[in-house]
């Protein structure tokens, strides 16, 4: 083996690893976080884990992605232990499915049809199709097919590149020689778990060990423990992952480590006691990429099968290994914020999801502080006002951490859709935060009016309560706008709006007009002018958040011009809105 050929086997690996990474992603995209999703809205039935776990891993084509995937969902709250240890027993078998797909790469046969199922049959076919739809198509969904056929195109060319530069390797004896030391169940072991552990992915080190069997000197004994430490290598990724992470989470990844080691332990013990009185003769044979296929797939079933009955052994296990501690207890308000796992980010479809219920949290917690601030203008009390100030320094927590972490997300490889996603929500969570900022400002008034013993006379109490209810009313429209995406409630927020304005305009001048005849004084006035300008601010911002979604939605971005078209349809649908809100919300 020369130079050159060192040379081929380097960037054959390189290809295998990237088109798997490709292809993965491209999975990943296409699924756009529903995957994820149907684990995280997991059931209690062990089977049912175990089914999704490995339907999962089957797709996007990683027990380590998945894997990661429920150390996050475990530290974030979202998922119990015990629901964490089917899914990672379903991602051992799942991850078999990369190893029969390489598997096809040692067919033989003079057959025309048999030999299409060869993956240099096939392969130029599908990346011809990849290219094509990458470059010609304008349709996220048909580029992200694209790059799958293309990743799993270029993985098998890398493989086909691996097996024809280590060739020539079977008529070197110092190779067959080193290979023959591996039969030796403990240095098989080793020397799968670290070149697991190095390129953190047992369905390519598993492929490389195909792509040598291809020389047809790699007998079965060497290649059976090496299998076996692939198992126990491709925990590292899950391990460094739970670094940092809550104690459920480093338990997730202990169950990992030890569903794997445990029942490589247990399955080598009895392979080779019965060997040793049976003496399988496939031993001695060499093996070929479809018996490793077998190998891994029949051991990750059978640990699976073997182990599932007793899960909750495993989880005890995990917590006798890492025990509790009192400074680990979390508050039910930062468990809340951990679904801004940072470990969601390598999956963005499925992180795009998750930002997005914070930012329904946000907007639900900025609501329910302006509800609580208008009821005491009618009946303070301090245990509420109190209430207000806390959620509101809840819901500024939110904007810094959601911010930060929609920033990050931002800079991933996101679709269309998921990019105006983002897009909207980091514009909307300033107006959720300044809304919650006017809920304070009008508690501070409700409670000065408390403390000096102060109140609105009665008429300026039923005008106060005519635009509360406009108000509520916007907030209602703008906030369904933001969760539901309706180009067509938005509509209505712009008249809502203009009525709040009017309304505030002729509460004022109808307060001048009580200052002079001696039934109102300046002081109610000043807080009555701080109430009006809190809740057109309120107006404002709602106005903000709907036109955002407009603007993304339809790639808009003149502010102006927009709000003017509103106002200038065709039908004069703005005005008669206006017109109908005018008749509805009058003052008495």
């Amino acid at each position: 083996m020369d130079f050159f050929s060192i040379l081929t086997l380097l960037g054959g690996l390189a290809m295998f690893l990237y088109g798997m990474q490709v292809m993965g992603d491209g999975l990943a995209k296409v699924s756009g976080g529903k995957l994820e999703q149907i684990l995280e809205n997991l059931t209690s039935s062990k089977w049912k884990a175990v089914l999704l776990g490995m339907c999962v891993t089957a797709v996007i084509q990683s027990s380590s992605a998945t894997t990661v995937m429920v150390v996050g969902f475990v530290n974030s709250g979202i998922m119990k232990l015990t629901q964490a240890v089917g899914i990672i027993m379903g991602a051992n078998i799942g991850t078999t499915i990369t190893s029969w797909l390489l598997s096809l790469t040692g067919i033989e046969s003079s057959n025309f049809f048999i030999s299409l199922l060869k993956p240099s049959s096939f392969s130029p076919v599908l990346a011809l199709v990849g290219i094509s739809l990458l470059t010609f198509t304008k349709s996220s969904r048909k580029k992200d097919i694209g790059t799958i056929l293309l990743g799993f195109a270029v993985l098998m060319f890398g493989m086909e590149s691996m097996s024809g530069a280590v060739k020539p390797l079977a008529d070197v004896p110092e190779f067959t020689g080193l290979l023959l030391k591996f039969s030796n169940p403990v240095a098989g072991i080793l020397a799968g778990t670290i070149l697991t552990a190095i390129i953190q992915s047992s369905s390519a080190s598993v492929g490389i060990l195909q792509a040598l069997c291809m020389t047809g000197a790699v007998p079965f004994s060497s290649a059976f423990p090496i299998i076996m430490g692939q198992n126990i290598g491709t925990c590292v990724t899950a391990l460094l992952s739970a670094i940092g992470a809550n104690k459920n989470a480093k338990r997730a990844a202990m169950i990992h480590l030890y569903f794997n080691l445990i029942g490589t332990i247990v399955f080598m013990s009895l392979f080779y006691l019965i060997n040793t009185a049976v003496h399988f003769p496939f031993m001695t044979q060499m093996a070929t990429p479809a018996t490793i296929a077998i190998t891994h797939s029949v051991f990750n079933i059978t640990a699976t099968l073997v182990w599932l009955p007793f899960s909750n052994l495993l989880v005890k296990l995990a917590c006798l290994t890492i025990r509790d501690d009192k400074s680990d207890e979390v508050s039910k308000e930062d468990q809340e914020f951990m679904i801004l796992e940072s470990r969601f980010l390598e999956k963005p479809a499925f992180a795009v999801e998750q930002g997005r219920n914070a930012a329904k949290h946000m907007e639900r917690d900025s609501r329910k502080a302006l509800d609580i601030s208008l009821g005491l203008l009618r009946d303070y009390q301090e245990e509420q006002a109190e209430r207000v100030q806390k959620i509101e320094s809840k819901v500024d927590r939110y904007e810094d951490e959601l911010g930060t972490y929609l920033v990050k997300l931002n800079n991933k490889d996101l679709s269309e859709k998921d990019s105006h996603s983002v897009s909207i929500m980091l514009h909307c969570i300033g107006d959720f935060e300044r809304i919650s900022d006017h809920a304070v400002n009008i508690m501070e008034s409700a409670r000065e009016l408390h403390e000096k013993n102060l109140s609105f006379s009665p008429e300026a109490r039923t005008e106060l309560q005519v635009l509360v209810s406009v108000v509520g009313r916007i907030v209602d429209t703008a906030y369904d706008v933001f969760d539901k995406q309706d180009m067509n409630l938005t509509r209505d927020v712009e008249p809502l709006e203009e009525m709040v304005d009017e309304l505030s305009r002729e509460m004022k001048r109808r307060h001048v007009n009580r200052l002079r005849s001696g039934e109102c004084t300046i002081e109610m006035g000043f807080i009555l002018t701080d109430l009006l300008t809190s809740l057109e601010r309120i107006a404002d911002h709602c106005s903000n958040i709907s036109v955002c979604v407009t603007q993304v939605r339809e790639n808009l971005y003149d502010t102006h011009s927009h709000l003017e078209s509103l106002k200038n349809e065709p039908d004069e649908g703005y005005y008669n809105r206006l017109e109908e809100l005018q008749r509805e919300y009058v003052l008495p």
